[in-house]
């Protein structure tokens, strides 16, 4: 066997979009000084969490971490794919953060994927599951993914501090690869849906959520329907809380998404005894804040929101060598980074065309031809 040759990076920024395109493209990395200069340095329990599941759905990748955390080493292994998974996440960070690289990994693996995952299911960091139900998933369709065997199951909702959530996540292979795209018609919006939840509180926090977002959008529009989804007993997880999320479904087919919750502060040993006394943010102020989080991401244009600019420059990039083109609002930090690490681990580069008049930007580039060789040949 010869001697690996390991790509190096510095930092802890974008740990995940790292180890996600390492994996795809088989590229071996070093990352070093991760949180080293800072009171508590080294990997998050997230990012370790991460970690354990790329062992859990790739086969034969090497992880070695030193002592301290700050120096990870990763060799990536095959994308296996299987059935019946179980990851505990953590209370560190929501499973979204996790969902978000396992479709695409997911897609290209050998077997479809099958996988539940337990922790936190709604918090004001990462996108909610319903959102990624609602408008994470349906991305996929446009790279002609079938929408068979593409599903998410919420199982029971989880809260910061303690989770107690659980999902299901079903992904097909790609038979052989991706379709090249031509999105850049966002269209009109037609109509705005939504869920609230609710976890050990009264179920009034949704209705006054929903009565303050219905406030600000049914001037608007009509067609606004959001629904509630009340949990109790075991499915309602091991902490207090509630939110929303709100998703705008246009003419020609995107969904544009906005979403929140509220509970309280995950338990930082230095916060313990403060986090009892900090009074949660009326529900009032919830509904009517991601009520006009939506406007604002409409009012910005693209075919998606701006936490789902980079996923959709990865799948754009992961189409065979055919050219996708597509339209964004203005470019989010997470975006312009995602754009970056595609040039340095796939060797695909995006020609950006911004359209003054709209405030837009379109993005050209060629696929990098890539390949499910993972699959099983029958």
């Amino acid at each position: 066997m010869g001697k690996v040759s390991y790509m190096k990076l510095k930092g802890s920024q974008n740990l995940r979009l790292r180890l996600l395109l390492a994996t795809l493209s088989s590229k071996s990395i070093i990352i070093e000084d991760i949180r080293a200069d800072t009171t508590w340095p080294g990997l998050r329990p997230h990012e370790v969490s991460f970690l354990h599941l790329l062992e859990k759905v790739c086969d034969d990748c090497v992880v070695e971490i030193n002592e301290t955390g700050t120096k990870l080493k990763y060799k990536p292994g095959i994308i296996m794919g299987g059935r019946h998974l179980v990851h505990d996440c953590g209370v560190s960070r929501s499973v979204s953060y996790f969902l978000e690289p396992l479709i695409v990994l997911g897609l290209f693996g050998k077997k479809p994927l099958t996988i539940r995952l337990k922790g936190i299911t709604n918090d004001s960091k990462d996108p909610s599951i319903d959102t990624f139900r609602s408008a994470t998933l349906p991305i996929l369709k446009q790279f002609g993914v079938l929408a068979e065997g593409l599903e998410l199951k919420i199982e029971s909702r989880g809260v910061a501090p303690k989770g107690g959530g659980e999902v299901v996540l079903s992904v097909p292979m790609v038979p052989n690869s991706l379709k090249a795209t031509k999105w850049v018609d966002e269209g009109l919006v037609k109509r705005i849906r939504g869920v609230s939840f609710s976890t050990r509180v009264s179920v009034q926090f949704e209705n006054t959520m929903i009565h303050a977002a219905r406030g600000i959008l049914n001037p608007l529009l009509s067609d606004v329907h959001i629904f509630t989804d009340h949990k109790a007993g075991a499915q309602a997880g091991m902490s207090p809380g509630y939110g929303i999320s709100l998703f705008a479904e246009t003419t020609s087919g995107c969904v544009i998404s906005a979403d929140t919750a509220v509970s309280y502060a995950r338990g930082e040993d230095d916060a313990d005894l403060e986090d009892d006394r900090i009074d949660l943010i009326p529900a009032e102020e919830v509904g009517e804040q991601i009520a006009s989080a939506l406007l604002g991401e409409i009012k910005q244009g693209g075919v998606v929101d701006s936490t789902h600019q980079g996923l959709l420059f990865l799948l754009c990039a992961l189409c065979p060598k055919d050219v996708s083109e597509v339209r964004v609002g203005k470019l989010s930090p997470y975006g312009i980074e995602a754009l970056r690490h595609i040039r340095d681990f796939l060797g695909v580069k995006f020609v950006m065309k911004p359209d003054a008049s709209t405030g837009t930007v379109n993005l050209i580039c060629l696929g990098s031809g890539f390949q499910n060789l993972s699959r099983k040949v029958s």
